[in-house]
């Protein structure tokens, strides 16, 4: 409970992954992947209930030896994949729900995200009041602007790759852009039903640095998590 609002944490952690083999469970310096997100909502020390959904034994396992839930296995139907992340969330809902359990607030932490803190946690909770939010979605700054991308024909001619405003530009005169980093995800929870997802009128950003972003999605991806931790201590 925090500031009047009961609130559920989902941690998906499928078994399956294509970019880094089992994914979830691989070591990250001295523990397995999905250690590190179920540790930063722990460390929340407000969040009511944290439970992962899984279809994987070991990770079942694993996720309750450092403190997480399992209160149900996931479908396999739902671990494939071509499976909507969205999906894999109001599986979880509906299966509390039926259970008659509801909570007021609906938290998406991804395993994926190792570097996010817990008061990185607590400051989206934040702007959700504080803006009197219905949702809020966690952001870093963008490493490349759109502006300076485009698609390229077969016969690799760059006529118009770029916009003639943008021709001769310095870095600093482009407008900065920013991307969703994955790492958290809050939503009322009929808001979250009624949108079909976190995105709506009432959804706002946090802002969180980049080298807290890390998404984990191949071997180099982990390398660097590993890099910035050993070398900045980042998160330990």
């Amino acid at each position: 409970m925090y500031r009047g609002k009961s609130i559920l944490a989902i941690i998906p952690a499928r078994g399956g992954s294509k970019g880094v083999k089992r994914k979830n469970v691989r070591p990250l310096l001295n523990k397995p992947l999905i250690a590190y997100t179920i540790e930063a909502a722990l460390q929340a020390n407000f969040l009511d209930k944290i439970i992962v959904s899984t279809e994987d034994p070991e990770i079942a396992s694993i996720s309750k030896e450092f403190g997480a839930e399992i209160p149900f296995m996931r479908p396999i139907e739902l671990a494939s994949d071509d499976a909507k992340g969205i999906d894999v969330i109001f599986h979880a809902m509906n299966w509390l729900e039926k259970n008659h359990t509801v909570y007021d607030l609906v938290m998406l932490l991804q395993p994926t995200s190792p570097l996010r803190k817990a008061y990185d946690i607590k400051n989206a909770i934040d702007i959700l009041y504080d803006k009197k939010a219905s949702a809020v979605v966690s952001v870093c700054e963008a490493e490349h602007s759109p502006l300076w991308m485009n698609v390229l024909n077969e016969d690799l001619c760059m006529k118009d790759f770029l916009k003639k405003d943008v021709l001769n530009k310095n870095r600093q005169e482009i407008s900065k852009y920013y991307r969703i980093n994955g790492a958290i995800y809050i939503s009322d929870w009929n808001y979250l039903i009624q949108n079909k997802g976190f995105f709506g009128e009432k959804t706002y950003a946090y802002i969180m640095p980049n080298e807290r972003s890390i998404d984990i999605d191949t071997e180099l991806d982990l390398k660097f998590a590993e890099f910035l931790m050993n070398n900045f201590q980042i998160q330990k």
